[in-house]
């Protein structure tokens, strides 16, 4: 018996579901949805179902703040971006802002213990 077939993945993988990840609820899309509203200049980062989690999506503000939560399908996100006015872009082509990266790097070194 391969691995595959062990651990149940290949039946998991045909349905295009992630076998290790909850759905997404309604709290996941209020969360990003308030966070949009609360914050300037919101873009939102749909990014892809993969084997251990299913399609996410990363809302990040001017100064690099971001959260990500399950949004179930890229069509939920892109209609909650068209409904906020907000830019909405595939991760895969775009990348990460580098706003985001240097926002959790600069959070990181605050929460260090060895400041």
């Amino acid at each position: 018996m391969g691995w595959w077939d062990r651990f149940g993945l290949r039946r998991a993988r045909r349905g295009g579901k992630s076998r290790f990840d909850r759905p997404a609820e309604d709290s996941d899309i209020a969360s990003l949805i308030e966070f949009a509203k609360s914050r300037v200049g919101v873009e939102f980062y749909v990014e892809p179902e993969t084997f251990a989690t299913g399609t996410t999506a990363v809302a990040v503000a001017t100064d690099g703040e971001w959260i990500r939560r399950r949004v179930g399908s890229p069509g939920v996100i892109r209609k909650v971006a068209r409904d906020l006015a907000l830019p909405a872009y595939d991760v895969q082509i775009v990348g990460y802002p580098k706003r985001m990266r240097e926002w959790t790097a600069r959070n990181k070194r605050g929460l260090s213990l060895d400041d």
